[in-house]
């Protein structure tokens, strides 16, 4: 029984229906009030390490809610296709296990701001799709609007995007990438290290077999 089914036996009951519908609501409402309010909003939010430390303490939990864009056709569509994603692995995984990914994901971030003085909540959005991808790899969408396209290959598109970050990226990005995505090494890091292991010994038996069968 691994961690996670230990913490699920146990606490299972508390979780967050739809959590998603929530966090986007919020995002959708700052957009709003930025249009509104000429763009005061935002930075009323976002984490900013010596504001925290100053007072601000509602800045650790509310720069989840920073919208991911300006653009409102963007931003309507990212906000969708969160919905989308977030009620899709409620559906596999069930309402506690998806908020325990969200939240670990959380942690990383906030940890991540901690050390280095700023956070973002990107690559925790990056990190909802990536599970997205593992769960449902051949799950198909539309690029742009009319090119079908499997999500595995979009996940190895923000794989390679969040490999570049992190190459040319400053050590702020460089610790948001790293612990933001804790939440996708927790839960999928044990599948990917035994499929390496049984493809390492699928390999080493092959050339064994091959070496016993030399003429």
């Amino acid at each position: 029984m691994s961690w996670i089914d230990k913490l699920e036996r146990k606490w299972g009951r508390y979780y967050i229906p739809h959590l998603m519908y929530y966090v986007t609501g919020v995002m959708l409402a700052v957009f709003a009030a930025d249009l509104l309010l000429g763009g005061r909003v935002s930075p009323m939010i976002f984490f900013y390490r010596d504001l925290i430390v100053q007072g601000q303490v509602w800045r650790l939990l509310t720069f989840l809610f920073m919208p991911p864009g300006t653009s409102p056709v963007w931003i309507l569509f990212s906000l969708y296709f969160y919905c989308i994603i977030g009620n899709a692995l409620e559906s596999a995984w069930g309402g506690f296990r998806f908020n325990l990914f969200y939240l670990c994901g959380v942690l990383g971030a906030i940890l991540s701001g901690l050390i280095t003085g700023r956070t973002s909540s990107e690559f925790l959005n990056l990190s909802l799709f990536l599970a997205f991808a593992a769960v449902y790899p051949d799950h198909q969408v539309l690029l742009f609007f009319f090119l079908p396209i499997k999500v595995k290959w979009l996940a190895a598109l923000d794989l390679a995007y969040i490999l570049y970050s992190f190459i040319l990226g400053n050590w702020t990005m460089r610790s948001c990438i790293l612990f933001s995505l804790l939440n996708v090494l927790l839960f999928f890091g044990g599948d990917a290290f035994r499929n390496l292991r049984r493809q390492a010994g699928y390999w080493k038996t092959r050339r064994q077999f091959r070496r016993n069968n030399r003429f």
